[in-house]
Formats: C-alpha cells, structure tokens, sequence
C-alpha cells in the first residue's frame, strides 16, 4: 500500500515562490520512491488546494486536511513541509498536524517557532556557550533607539534584518549612520520585529544534517562565496555566489562544525532536515548566524549538493525521514 505524501508549498510570506520551487525539487527527489504517492498542496491565506492535474486543483477541507475528486475522497499520511516562513516555518501549521495526527517532515511546534525567531534562537543558544553576534530587537509600535545608540552598540558596518523572514529579503548591510533608519522601515515591511546584528568578517559556511531513531548525520560543509555586499536574493537564487562543497577548511574545524550542528540539532530538539549558517573568524572561530529548519530544497540548493557531496541519495534520505514517522 503506497503512502500519499503532501507536498506543501505557499505560505504569506515573500518566500512564496522560492518555497514552490524547493516544492517542485522534492517532488522530483521522491519520484523515484515507488512506495509514494506524492500530491502539491498550496496554502495561500485561508486558500487551501491540492494540485489533481496540470491545471486542475482542489479545494483542501480543513477539518481533516483531504480533498475531493471526481466523487473520491482523499487523505493524506504524511505532509512534506516546505513553506519558508508563515505558516509552516513558525509552527502554526505543525500545531494544526499534530491536532489531525498527521505525522510531518519538519520540526514540532516549539523548535520551530523557536528558531523562526532569528533573535530568540541565537539568544537561546548563546546561552549554552555558542557564539552568536552583538545584536538588538526593535519591536514595531514601541519606542526605539536613535540611529546613533544602535550604531554605538553594534558598530558599523552592521546588518538590519527582519527577525522572522528568510531568503534575504528586507535586509540591508549599513555603513552610515544616516540607513539605519531607511533599513530599519524596509525589514520593517517584512515583519514586526527587526534585528540589527554587528558585522562579523570571515569565511561564510553552512551545515545540514538530520537525524532519525537509528541514524545522526551532518553533511559536508558547504562554503559561500559571493562578490555581493552579502549573500543577498541575488547571491541564492539567481547565481551571483560560488558554492564550495566540501569548503576549503581545515579537517579539524570542519569536524568542530559538524559537531556543533548537531549539538544544536539535540539542544532544539529539532526534526528532519535543518541547515545551520556560520561565519568563520579570524583564527577560525565559529559564529552561529541562523538555524533553518525548513531549508530550500530546489536542484541548487545547499542541502541537495550537500547530499551528493556525502555520496547519498537524496531521494532516500527524504525518504528514511518519512519512514522515521511511522
């Protein structure tokens, strides 16, 4: 009896149309898993549908996430969740599976609203040891410091972000005193809650692993290498980055990496596959930049290289993460 697989893809963020791509790249990794039937559900606001067809889709009933086709009801035992951002990165939807008892690919509802808070993740890691940098939350609808206050205690140049967002979006690099302010309105736009984090100069890597019952991996280390101010949009998604799998580190940190990654995989109490980015210092000193728990998963993306690079199949990785469940 094959298992029906829901791909779901969307979300309200303005990481849509990456998170339909990742949708696309699994639904390719698991076409090969003859033991999956595997359909595209795309959330968008209350607008729940399951793709039936090329160009046919319907509509998701959400008492019991199903759909109805040519007179057949349809259910699913497993949901593959590749939203990045609201709803599926923050564990708004993972609540909603674990009330319906449908087991999911990702992290539970604490781990990943935990993480999708960038500055209460870092926090809360720091906490144990790990380096993260200096930064401050600003809250829309409360009172700020002045541009100069942020710059006295983050320096410049420094990073303002989004403290709820991926894919770059909202971010700005700042080296005067006179952006913080136009920064601070642009992540703005992408959330209620913005970060402004001190520079750190160094070698940009990141990490995947996961982990099931019988198994605990990390990945071969990618490093990124992008002529841009820094890895923005462009960099990721439309080729202006050099993507270096295994990075040109020495053998003794790339072990220290490995290990941290899942260090911090069991202090979150993550689930499935997550990528962790660092920024290595001067001599080598890892920093934690963010965890990512609902990674990108299209053809490019640093997972399935990372995948290859371990000499895997990335088909039969996603694969033991689904059986993981049952």
């Amino acid at each position: 009896m094959k298992r029906n697989i829901a791909i779901i893809a969307g979300g309200d963020s303005s990481e849509y149309e990456v998170s339909l791509r990742s949708a696309a790249g699994i639904e390719s990794f698991l076409a090969d898993q003859k033991q999956y039937t595997t359909t595209i559900v795309l959330l968008r606001g209350n607008d729940w549908k399951a793709k039936v067809s090329e160009n046919e889709w319907a509509e998701i009933d959400k008492n019991d996430f199903s759909f109805t086709h040519n007179g057949q009801k349809n259910t699913f035992d497993f949901a593959y969740i590749t939203i990045h951002g609201t709803p599926g990165e923050n564990g708004v939807l993972q609540g909603y599976f674990d009330m319906l008892g449908i087991p999911y690919s990702c992290c539970g509802v604490l781990a990943a609203a935990l993480t999708f808070n960038k500055f209460t993740c870092n926090h809360y890691l720091k906490s144990f040891g790990i380096r993260v940098a200096e930064s401050i939350l600003l809250r829309k609808g409360t009172t700020h410091p002045s541009a100069e206050e942020i710059v006295a205690q983050v320096g410049l140049p420094c990073f303002i972000k989004t403290n709820v967002g991926g894919s770059s979006f909202g971010v700005t690099k700042v080296k005067t005193v006179e952006e913080v302010a136009p920064a601070i309105e642009k992540a703005m736009a992408e959330g209620d809650e913005v970060i402004c984090e001190a520079f750190m100069q160094g070698t940009e890597i990141t990490c995947g692993a996961y982990m099931t019952r019988t198994q605990s991996m990390a990945f071969p280390i990618t490093e990124v290498v992008t002529s841009n101010e820094f890895f923005d949009y462009d960099a990721k998604y439309n080729g202006q980055v050099e993507e270096i799998t295994p990075a040109r580190i020495p053998d003794e940190v790339r072990d220290k990496v490995q290990a941290l990654t899942l260090q911090i995989y069991k202090l979150l109490g993550c689930k499935g596959i997550i990528r962790i980015d660092y920024i290595l210092t001067e001599g080598w000193t890892i920093n934690l930049l963010e965890v990512n728990t609902t990674p990108g998963m299209t053809a490019t993306s640093f997972i399935p290289q990372q995948v290859r690079a371990a000499g895997l199949n990335i088909g039969d990785v996603l694969a033991q993460i689904v059986e993981d469940s049952f």
